[in-house]
């Protein structure tokens, strides 16, 4: 299974989101730190979910580091994240 696919899945899992997109964003950073060759280094994620409802953008954050942490520990060096409550 890609890194796209544990991400997708995790956070589907997670968070049921309503909108979800993970964007692998590694060959924009290819010569830059964290690259690694075959990319799954550094995503974007889009998502909106009402399990973030009420939370503010640092508890936001937390909540998805958390959930990815085996991702972040194993290969992916770089995650932005555009994240919203459904509210």
């Amino acid at each position: 299974m890609t890194y796209s696919e544990r991400i997708t899945n995790k956070l589907t899992e997670a968070f049921a989101p309503t909108l979800l997109e993970v964007i692998d964003e590694s060959e924009q950073h290819r010569g830059h730190g964290g690259y690694v060759e075959g990319g799954e280094t550094h995503f974007k994620v889009v998502m909106k979910s009402a399990a973030m409802d009420g939370l503010s953008r640092v508890a936001r954050q937390r909540a998805v580091y958390a959930v990815l942490k085996d991702e972040l520990d194993e290969r992916v060096h770089a995650l932005a994240l555009k994240i919203d409550g459904v509210a």
